[in-house]
């Protein structure tokens, strides 16, 4: 039998955040990212055990935690086409501000937002203005 080791069509390291009110985030990343739902939320009770969303070519998996101590937020890199309007839609929709929208000099510009749960959304738009070398 042949099994196929990534059924889902997911990348070889996939972000899962265990955080309160998934369906919040899930509607904050619609907003700020144009995320779409994979599928229907998986309920375990009153909470959201498993929900997934495509972000671009990305899926980030999240669940709400059984207790408090339980929760996981994280810090995410998205490329984005627009880094100040994508900033700009973050805040809107109740995000704080990390850091302003700057240059850098590998030919990025970045800004970065912490969501209602803790994580943090560097969003990231190439802007090729130097050469664009990666970080070492």
């Amino acid at each position: 039998m042949n099994i196929k080791p990534n059924p889902f069509d997911l990348h070889t390291v996939t972000p899962y955040l265990v955080i309160p009110d998934v369906t919040r985030l899930i509607d904050f990343l619609k907003t700020v990212f144009d995320a779409t739902t994979r599928g229907e939320p998986h309920l375990d009770g009153k909470r959201i055990s498993h929900a997934e969303v495509r972000i671009g070519d990305s899926v980030i998996m999240m669940g709400e935690p059984l207790d408090q101590s339980d929760v996981r937020p994280a810090t995410l890199h998205v490329y984005v086409d627009d880094c100040d309007q994508r900033m700009k839609k973050a805040i809107e929709a109740g995000a704080s501000v990390l850091r302003e929208p700057g240059d850098m000099p590998h030919g990025d510009r970045i800004g970065g937002v912490k969501d209602f749960a803790g994580n943090q959304w560097w969003m990231v738009e190439h802007i090729g203005k130097q050469s664009a070398q990666p970080i070492p």
